[in-house]
């Protein structure tokens, strides 16, 4: 039997599993893909484990839906950073969080005994393509084309390929956002951004997940796109990002920063 949480960031939703008191004796794939399973399970757009860290308060695992291993999540990383402090397990306002990309420090805003927004450090960004991956040796002005699409390949700590249009609502999401994730330029596979831009200091994107499909929302997808926008397209260091979900804050200064909420759904116990 496992206890859970459900919980949302702008309509991205993560079932949360504490691997701390449960200890998982499954594959990782397969009791993702089980509890993700919305029509047979608990539902949601990926699991996330909290584990015990060496380095860090606290260690962050998660599970995409298709049961793949992601090395970051800015909405499952705010969704945790909430449960840290609601749940009792610290008594801080600041959290250190490990990843598969690294340490990533929250900064809690709390009213009250309630998280009601959490700020992500999340480190800078990259563009040295090596490093994304990306295997291509044509980039020309940080960019490559896929089937005459115009793709800005970047890393926010996992891949995003980010794509300027004109009019969201005509995209053939599915078609177009497969078609890059699995472009074999990506060896580890990629996110892909749509973006939109509004003015200087507002975009709007929709979003393709790796592992996942469209989504409500995606916190590092936000911060590729509003980096990617600052630099070419001139838009603020400042950022308003709107997703299907809802709108979430980005500053890029020295690192990136993501600024929003989280909710928890429900909680409840399942039987394998």
């Amino acid at each position: 039997m496992f206890f859970f949480t459900k919980m949302q960031a702008t309509g991205n939703d993560f079932i949360i599993i504490n691997e701390i008191e449960n200890e998982i004796n499954y594959s990782y794939k397969l009791f993702a893909k089980f509890l993700c399973d919305r029509h047979f399970s608990i539902g949601g757009d990926g699991v996330i484990l909290l584990e015990k860290s060496d380095v860090a308060d606290f260690k962050m695992r998660i599970l995409n839906q298709d049961g793949t291993e992601a090395e970051m999540c800015g909405n499952g990383i705010r969704c945790l950073g909430k449960y840290i402090y609601e749940k009792g397990l610290i008594d801080s306002d600041n959290i250190s969080i490990e990843t598969k990309s690294g340490i990533k420090n929250l900064l809690l805003k709390i009213e009250g005994n309630t998280v009601v927004e959490v700020k992500v450090n999340m480190g800078n960004y990259e563009l040295n393509y090596e490093k994304i991956p990306v295997y291509f040796n044509g980039i020309e002005n940080g960019r490559i084309m896929i089937e005459g699409i115009e793709v800005f390949p970047i890393s926010i700590g996992n891949p995003h390929a980010v794509c300027f249009v004109n009019d969201l609502d005509s995209i053939d999401i599915e078609k177009v956002g497969k078609l890059i994730e699995n472009f074999k330029y990506f060896p580890n596979r990629t996110n892909v951004e749509f973006v939109k831009l509004l003015n200087e200091d507002r975009i709007k994107i929709r979003v393709w997940e790796r592992g996942v499909g469209e989504t409500n929302s995606c916190g590092t997808g936000a911060c590729a796109a509003a980096a990617i926008s600052h630099l070419k397209k001139s838009t603020k260091d400042e950022l308003i990002v709107e997703l299907k979900g809802g709108n979430l804050k980005v500053n890029i200064k020295d690192d990136v920063e993501l600024i929003g909420g989280a909710e928890c759904v429900f909680e409840g116990k399942i039987k394998l």
